[in-house]
Parts: structure tokens; sequence; C-alpha cells
């Protein structure tokens, strides 16, 4: 990644000690009062957004496609000029949804030169937040630039969640009631006087998952949404990923949503006052007992209905309308957002996905998206709103911009594609051989046959400390304070120190390149001490000639948990490269004797170079990502033994590319 400035750096560390904060002053609002402006609040405004906005600056220019892109670079495509010189934004409306309860949402409208509303409908693009619209609004750090859609003919209606900001209710996330408001509400913005019956809908993270709900809910007049960094499976993809419970984000984000819902709304005493108790009644109700209940293996600790209703894969067969995905390969939601992309495009929905090398803070604001070659955040959504929703028709848009744009780790390039995993992809095993006790005493990965042997993987609780593992399921924040210095951590560049609190496997120098992309299956055989249990953390790394160790992705597996559906595991040419687990406490079991257990590890692309090694690391914790939970935790200081050889396989299956015929 190119060095940022200290002006970037600086802006990094307050955007990750806003996300924690979010201190702002409320402004006291009238319901329906108008704000003349340039709105650049009332647009995508989430708290992520808003530290990804003051992390990265706004969105970047317009950059070329960098060299070495694969495909065809882009045509120049112009957007627009601006209709519009001022916006005006009303505060406050009510949105009355079907049970009763009344959400809020301050709508912004292109305005004349007095500040007053353009006479016209527009279409409407909406914003679900559960970060407080008002904090955000008041800050002025919303993210890309709030006025860009609205003075090129758009209004842009930001809406509190229920149980947050203004609106009544209380917040319990992402439950069936939620999900439906979600719909309700798009049907309410396509119904207003100042809509023309046309929506869309943006926003990152948890205003991307409440887009494909509403989407799911097929309302009337939706015609695209633009969702960044989206979550699909909650359980899998972020809160507990190989079934140990994420401590690292969730407690963060539970107490981010839980602080910008007890400052006091901005609307008139008595109705404020219901709607802080109704807010304090959903932190108690909700917020305060998830994690506990977690980690003492009560409900939230197993898959199940909870999870069920709140995992918008579960509905993405009845999302129609086109979705551009933006996503990173450093994300929370690095599982989760190109299995959304690949079950629109397996039900003919046009879509499309760029994955870059961000963070969720970066991912979040996609302030670098220029770097694929297709232009700003803002330019991205104006071309596909006004193909689809305004009907103004652009003949080039699928030609200019791939169905999938990624970036490689290791070559450092751009690459277009029509699919996540293609017809240029097979499964190719890397054999873990040999022994290992550190780092610092390899065994080895070979395509050949194995040699056996044993790996003792020793329960060290500082693992995963200083690896970039740390910096992403804490959402970047921790990135963004070590940017503040002028010198790169050397815990998110290199694992060499981390890999000293377990066991590793590596192949030979590559005589040439080679790459993969998509997700991948560790299969370990394992055995562990007397009746302990345990988890696998695997990283897959890119060892360079200097020793440098840079980690690709991972994968995390509670021992108990492993039980695995080879029906509903994903297979490559007969080969498992995403192996599905129940994480149900019916297929909970101790391991007996040596058993596989398969890792899910989650997916990426990569290019390991001339002269480079794979790696394959293995160790028993992921701090401060995961804990198991506590039954799981008194069992996990046991000594988990990797075993290989002909009679125990342990391997490593990527989904590799191959060479085209020329």
């Amino acid at each position: 990644m190119p060095a940022r400035s200290p002006l970037a750096r600086t802006r990094r560390v307050l955007g990750g000690l806003l996300t924690l904060a979010l201190v702002a002053t409320p402004v006291v609002s009238t319901t329906g009062t108008a704000h003349a402006g340039t709105a650049a609040a009332a647009s995508t405004p989430a708290a992520v957004d808003l530290a990804a906005h003051v992390v990265t600056g706004k969105a970047t220019k317009r950059k070329a496609t960098k060299k070495g892109t694969k495909g065809k670079a882009a045509k120049v495509w112009s957007p627009r000029r601006e209709q519009y010189a001022e916006t005006v934004t009303l505060t406050d409306l009510e949105i009355p949804m079907s049970d009763g309860v009344i959400l809020r949402g301050d709508l912004t409208l292109p305005a004349d030169a007095d500040g007053e509303p353009v006479d016209r409908r527009f279409p409407v693009v909406v914003t679900i937040t559960a970060y407080n619209k008002s904090v955000l609004a008041n800050s002025g750090l919303g993210g890309s630039d709030g006025g860009y859609l609205v003075k090129r003919g758009y209004a842009q209606l930001t809406v509190d969640a229920r149980g947050t900001g203004s609106s009544n209710g209380q917040w319990n996330a992402f439950d069936t009631r939620e999900n439906t408001d979600a719909g309700e509400i798009m049907e309410w913005a396509a119904s207003q006087e100042w809509s023309n019956g046309r929506t869309a809908m943006t926003g990152p993270s948890y205003m991307g998952i409440s887009q494909l709900w509403a989407a799911a809910a097929q309302p009337k007049g939706l015609k695209a949404i633009f969702p960044q960094v989206p979550g699909a499976d909650v359980y899998r993809d972020v809160v507990a990923s190989g079934g140990a419970i994420d401590v690292g984000f969730i407690p963060l984000w539970l107490g981010l949503v839980t602080a910008t819902g007890l400052i006091p709304p901005q609307t008139n005493g008595s109705t404020a006052l219901s709607i802080y108790l109704d807010h304090i009644m959903g932190a108690f109700g909700f917020t305060a007992q998830v994690i506990p209940a977690a980690l003492l293996a009560q409900e939230p600790a197993y898959d199940g209905e909870f999870y069920e209703q709140r995992s918008v894969i579960n509905v993405i067969d009845q999302v129609e309308v086109p979705a551009f995905f933006v996503s990173g390969e450093y994300d929370l939601f690095q599982r989760g957002t190109p299995l959304l992309f690949e079950a629109l495009q397996r039900n003919g929905v046009p879509t499309k996905l760029v994955t870059g090398p961000w963070d969720h803070l970066e991912g979040s604001s996609a302030a670098d998206i220029g770097d694929a070659g297709y232009g700003t955040l803002e330019e991205l959504q104006l071309r596909w709103f006004d193909h689809y929703v305004k009907g103004k028709r652009d003949k080039r848009l699928h030609k200019d911009i791939a169905d999938l744009t990624y970036y490689e780790q290791g070559s450092g390039r751009w690459t277009r594609s029509k699919r996540w995993i293609d017809r240029d992809l097979r499964a190719r095993s890397y054999h873990l051989s040999g022994s290992s006790t550190t780092a610092l005493v390899n065994g080895s990965l070979t395509t050949g046959t194995p040699e056996a042997g044993t790996a003792d993987v020793l329960p060290v609780p500082v693992s995963g400390a200083c690896t970039r593992s740390a910096n992403q399921w804490t959402a970047g924040i921790l990135n963004a304070g070590a940017s503040q210095f002028p010198f790169p951590n050397p815990c998110f560049d290199d694992a060499r120190i981390n890999d000293l609190t377990g066991v590793v496997f590596e192949t030979e120098p590559m005589e040439r390149a080679t790459a993969f992309r998509g997700p991948i299956n560790a299969r370990l055989y394992t055995s562990v001490a007397g009746a302990g249990d345990g988890m696998l953390s695997v990283s897959v790394e890119d060892v360079a000639p200097d020793g440098t160790v840079s980690r690709l992705t991972g994968g995390w597996q509670v021992l108990s948990l492993a039980e695995t559906d080879r029906r509903r595991s994903r297979k490559l040419n007969g080969k498992i490269i995403q192996p599905w687990h129940p994480f149900t406490e019916e297929s909970q079991a101790p391991l007996e004797g040596i058993e596989p257990v398969d890792v899910e590890v989650f997916p990426t692309a990569a290019r390991i170079r001339k002269g480079h090694r794979l790696r394959v690391a293995v160790q028993a914790f992921d701090v401060p990502h995961l804990l198991p939970t506590l039954p799981v935790l008194l069992g996990s200081l046991s000594v988990i033994t990797v075993h290989t050889g002909p009679e125990t396989p342990s391997e490593l299956t990527v989904p590799w590319v191959r060479k085209k015929r020329r």
C-alpha cells in the first residue's frame, strides 16, 4: 500500500477515535424545518462511514487504471454536470410503520438560489442507519460528498432505524420487525409528494445489509441498490467465525449503537422522553445480553433461529434489483459479500463486485476505489443509478465495468473477471508434510506424497495479537491509530513474530508464480490431549525471499463444532474448498482419537511470486478477535496435535488459477 501523508495519518487516527466516541454537539431541530446547505451529512450516514471519511478524506479523484491491470481498460466516462447549485434539508420527517411505531428521517432536496426546495418530484436515494443520523449530520463527516447525487437531480432520505437516533421503538439488530421496516420505509419514500416513485439505496456495513433486506421485500419503486461491505451470514461471517465468539468487533459495535442511541433525540420534549426510554429498554433488552449469553454457551453461541432471521443470505434469492457491491479483502465481511454477489449473479440479477485491499473503515468510505479504474465512489453511484433508476440508458456500463474486479495480493494488480469461481479455477491441494515445532522448525507443503509427522500446537493466548488479523477484526481501528506514526506497524506487515506462537508448513520457493482466488479449505487431521477442546486458527501466508511473512487470509474452527455437512460444502472438481459446519448445539461433540477437521479459510485472491513460498501457520488462539465459549475455553489449555502423512493427509486446498492456453 502507498505511504500516507501526515495529514492522512492524522485523519485515520481521528476516524478511529470518532468511531469509538462519536462525540458531537446536538443541534436542536424542529420536525420539518428546512436547513439550507450542501447536505453532505445527509448522505450515506453511518458511524463506520463517518470514521472512514475522517480516516481517508474525501473520495479520491478518478485515477487511470493501474499499470499491470488485467483486462481491457475502461473507456473514459465522464459524469454529468450539476443541475442544481444548492440543497436543502428537512429534518425528522415522521415515517409510520405498520405496527404504529414512528421512525424519523432527514430529507435532502435540490434547492433554488433562495434555498427553497425545487418544486419537482425526484428519484429518492435512501439510507437506513443505526448510528444516529443527527450525530453524523452535526459532525459534517458523513463520508462521501452528500450533495453529489442531490445536485444531479436526486432526493436523499436518511432514516434512523427502529430504536436508534430519533426513531421510536427498541433496537433489536436485524430482527424480523426491523427487516420489515426496511421494505416499508421504501414504500413510504416512493409514495411521497417529493418522490417520482423511483427509489434506490446506498450505504456501507449496517446500511448495506439494510439495503438487501429492503430489496428482499420487493417494495414498489425500488430500482437499484449500492451496498458497501455488507454481511451475508451473521453467525459465520462475523459473530462466531468457526464457532468462537468475536470479542474484537462485536462489543465495539454494540457499544457504538447503544452510545449513539442514548444521545437525547432532537424532537420535542414529550416525544423525546418516550423515545429515550424506548432506547434504554432496547439497550438492556438486547445489547447488554448478547455477548455474555454467547460466551456462556447459551443460544447466541450456536447457529439457529436467532441468526437465521438476521442473515440476509437466507432471503437473497428474493432480491431482484441490480446491486453494485464494494468489498475489502481485509474486511469484516470478507466471507459474506462475495457470496451475495455470486447468489445474485446465479439468479441473473445485474450485479457488480469491486473488492480491494481494504479493511472495514477503508471499504466503508471506498475512498481508494478509484484505483480500480472506474472512477470515484460518487461517480460509480451516479452511473449505476442514472442507468437503473433514472432510466438514462448507458450502453457502455456493462462493457466498461467488469462483473468482478479484484485486487490480487502479491502482484498488487487489479484484475477483471466474469465470476468469483470461474472455469479458470481448479482445486489444488498442498499436503502438510513432516513435523513442525515452531516457525523456526518448519514442516513442508508439497503437492507430492507427504511424510508422516506431528506438530503440537501449544495454547499461547497471545497468538494473533501481532498480525493483520488484529486490525481486520477491530474494523480497521488499530490501523487508523498506527498510521499516525511515520513508520509502518510491523505486526500488520510481517507475521513472523506471530508465527513463533504456533507451527508452520511451507513450500519450497516457487519456480514460477502461482495464483489462487476464492475460499480455501484447510483439512487438518487433529487430536487433542485428554478430554480437552480448543480452536484451530489457520493463516495462509506469503513468505518473501528476505523472510518477510505477509498474511493473506485466515480461518478458524472450534474442535468440538467441527462436524461438516458435505452436502452443503462447496466443492471444486470434487474437492471441498468451502466447508459447511452446522454450528448447532446438537452437532457439538468432542474429538475422539485422530479426526479430520475442516477449517473454512476465508476467500481471497493472491499470487505467490517466483522465489516466494506459500505458508500455512496454525495457532490455538486469535486475539483480540475470537474467544471460545466458557466451556470450550476451560478445555482449550490442552495441546492440539496436527498429524501429517499418507494415513492422515492434512492438506490445504486452494482454487488454483490455471494459466490460459495461448
